[in-house]
Formats: structure tokens, C-alpha cells, sequence
């Protein structure tokens, strides 16, 4: 490691430890759906009227709705249909996540487009997610593809503290190593602070932890599966337990199909 990166990484880490790295807010409107989703009462003309004041996240759960994957046998055009089809519970926790694409923004141009990286990964992460839960498991779908839209969540705090430092920037292989260390702590701390809930806490620091071993397939597995999946690397697939909680065969060709079309789900 560059001392540039070991120096770095001790700042953030005493910033993290003494609570003063600026950690970004859940935006307003992921709040007031979150709030709302509270009520176990909520319409779908409720949940309609919330998050059809963000008109930009009202079409992409339009859609969504339409995509391939979901396959609706006519196409959905209005918000109330869209949320109807989705239901109210995966309707509310997939417009949070998408809402979050409002924080992945940066002043300068490097930063703006390594946050747009991250941000298109984590949607196709949490595409192939999706897909995962609802074909091989009994988890919720919805808790699927949030998960893995925060999965890399701990990076967007690493880049802000970047555009602040000017030699972290210019040399992007400290960056980087910085960001592979430390993002999965950030991100743990960030849902933390946005009291996700208990069963997705987790994921951004143990998804990478290929020896973790569980009874029950669980939300960080399909994370896992679908990260190490996107990074095209078989022999790791084939190799991880978390697969083999699910019971597919990793050459399976219908099997790679249906995750390579998922990738797409949410972009």
C-alpha cells in the first residue's frame, strides 16, 4: 500500500471512529415513503400520492414494471397500476433504493463519473438479486434488490472526502485501494445511521467474505453470488458455499441467461 493510502486510510478510519466523516442523509422522499410504507393501513393511492411527487422515480417504477423480467401482459403507463403490480411492500423499498440514485452526485468530473460507475453496478447487482430471490429462494424480492443497491453504499463517502483532497484524486490506484478497504466499514456504519432494516445491515461489510458460512440462504449470499457473477469469474462462482445454498449448477446455461437478462432489470 502507498503511504499515500495508508495515511488516508487512518484519517478516515479516526473520522469514522469520532463520527466525523460526513455521512449523506436518506434523500426526503425516500423518508416519507419509508414513513408512509409504516402504516400497514397505506392504499396504493397513498403510496401513489408520495412517491408521485418524484416524477423521475415514478417512471422509473413504470418501468420497471414493463421490464422483461416482470414480463406484464400489457404494458402499465400510471403509477397506481405500476404500484398495484408491484404491490405496496416491494413498490416502497424499491423506490427507496432507486432514490438514492439523488446522492450519488460530485462537484468534479473524475468523481461524478466513478459514483455513476458505482451506481450502474449496484443496479445491475441488485437486477441479478432480484431474480435470485424470487426463482431459487423464499426471501423477499424487494429486500433482494435493495440490498444490492446499497451494497457498495460505504464508496459514495470515500469520494466526497476525495474531492476535498486533490492527491487522493491524481493518483487513482490509492484511491482505489482505499475504497476496497474501508467502503465495506462505511457502509455497515451508513445503514446503520439509516436504520435499514436488521436483515441488509450487514451486507456491504460481509458480501466479500467468500468463507462465510450459513444454515439458510440469506440476503448477503445473493449479493455475493451476484457480485462475483458480474465479475465473470467461474471457478470463484462454482466455489462459493453461497451457491451451493441454492442449489443451481454455476454452468447451467439457462441459469446464466436468466442472470445475464436480469442485469438489465432496473437500468
Amino acid at each position: 500500500m502507498s503511504m499515500l493510502a495508508h495515511r488516508v486510510q487512518m484519517d478516515l478510519l479516526k473520522a469514522i471512529d469520532r463520527d466525523d466523516l460526513v455521512l449523506p442523509t436518506l434523500p426526503e422522499v425516500a423518508l416519507n415513503i419509508r414513513k408512509a410504507a409504516e402504516n400497514p393501513e397505506i392504499s396504493v393511492s397513498n403510496l401513489s400520492k408520495v412517491i408521485g411527487r418524484d416524477t423521475a422515480l415514478s417512471a422509473r417504477l413504470i418501468k420497471v414494471v414493463n421490464s422483461p423480467m416482470l414480463r406484464a401482459t400489457r404494458e402499465v403507463t400510471d403509477l397506481h397500476t405500476a404500484i398495484t403490480r408491484l404491490g405496496v411492500n416491494y413498490s416502497s423499498n424499491l423506490a427507496i433504493g432507486l432514490v438514492m440514485e439523488q446522492i450519488f452526485h460530485a462537484r468534479s468530473e473524475v468523481v461524478e463519473q466513478k459514483m455513476r460507475d458505482v451506481w450502474r453496478q449496484s443496479l445491475e447487482v441488485a437486477g441479478i438479486c432480484y431474480t435470485l430471490c424470487r426463482r431459487h429462494t423464499l426471501l423477499k424480492p424487494d429486500q433482494a434488490a435493495l440490498g444490492g443497491l446499497v451494497h457498495q453504499i460505504g464508496v459514495l463517502p470515500i469520494l466526497t472526502y476525495a474531492e476535498e483532497h486533490n492527491e487522493l484524486l491524481s493518483d487513482p490506484v490509492s484511491l482505489n485501494h482505499v475504497i476496497d478497504s474501508i467502503h465495506p466499514l462505511i457502509g455497515d456504519k451508513l445503514l446503520a445511521g439509516w436504520e435499514f432494516p436488521e436483515m441488509l445491515l450487514k451486507i456491504p461489510g460481509q458480501y466479500q467474505d467468500f468463507s462465510r458460512q450459513t444454515k439458510a440462504i440469506d440476503y448477503i449470499d445473493l449479493v455475493q453470488i451476484a457480485t462475483v457473477f458480474m465479475g465473470q469469474d467461474m471457478e470463484a462462482l462454482v466455489a462459493l458455499p453461497a451457491l451451493k445454498k441454492l442449489k443451481v449448477q454455476a454452468d447451467d446455461l439457462k441459469f446464466q441467461e436468466q442472470l445475464h437478462e436480469a442485469r438489465w432489470m432496473l437500468i
